[in-house]
């Protein structure tokens, strides 16, 4: 993997950070590349599994593609190979297992999750992994979520590698996504935020949020208070 990235331009002005996990899971992913987050210094950082090559695209198209994205968004926070927009409507550039040389959509296309196996993170983004999420899995959906939280958006752009890996869905695939569907569900419930001068309900239900706001709702708040 390091010597298809370097002979495809990504020379000594580029770091590789690596974390030795040969010996016993020292870092799972989510720790990992939280680590690679706040240490790496380039513009832009590359998380990528280890059965990536760049047999195709080289640094020279990478640089071309980012630098289409930040003129179609300024707001663009990561992007990647292949990724999900809605129930269904998956999209990729990529050649693996399932086929080569494939292109699905109309690239480059915001998305809401990323797959794993070629991230590219905006540096001056900010972002980070969930510190309460743990494993191997779901971390491309996490990063987007917390983008889309920050007010970026992710996308998928027209970048062709090498995937020697399928995927696997697999029971610590399903453990993974568990965790990830109840991490949100609980960071995302309906709740009263007090501040020291006001008093906010944060809900993405409108109707739970009216109802909340209105005057009964109000009177229950109080009387919850009060007992």
């Amino acid at each position: 993997m390091v010597r298809s990235y370097r002979d495809a331009g990504f020379g000594d002005d580029c770091e590789f950070l690596c974390i030795d996990n040969s010996r016993g899971n020292i870092y799972d992913a989510f720790s990992g590349y939280n680590a690679f987050l706040v240490e790496a210094r380039g513009e832009h950082i590359v998380l990528t599994h280890q059965d990536v090559e760049l047999c195709f695209d080289d640094r020279r198209a990478l640089e071309d593609r980012l630098k289409g994205l930040d003129a179609l968004d300024p707001a663009w926070a990561a992007c990647g190979n292949a990724g999900g927009v809605m129930i269904g409507d998956t999209v990729m550039r990529m050649s693996d297992p399932h086929g080569d040389d494939r292109t699905i959509g109309n690239l480059p296309q915001r998305v809401y999750a990323l797959d794993e196996n070629f991230i590219v993170v905006r540096r001056s983004a900010n972002l980070c992994l969930s510190r309460d999420l743990t494993g191997y899995h779901m971390y491309g959906s996490d990063i987007c979520v917390m983008a889309d939280v920050m007010g970026h958006r992710c996308y998928v752009i027209d970048f062709h590698l090498r995937h020697l890996s399928g995927g696997t869905i697999d029971a610590d695939f399903r453990t993974g996504a568990d965790a990830f569907a109840r991490k949100y569900a609980r960071a995302f419930r309906s709740r009263w935020i007090q501040t020291t001068a006001t008093e906010v309900f944060l809900s993405g239900a409108s109707l739970v949020r009216a109802a909340a706001t209105s005057r009964i709702g109000w009177m229950l708040r109080v009387a919850q208070k009060w007992r």
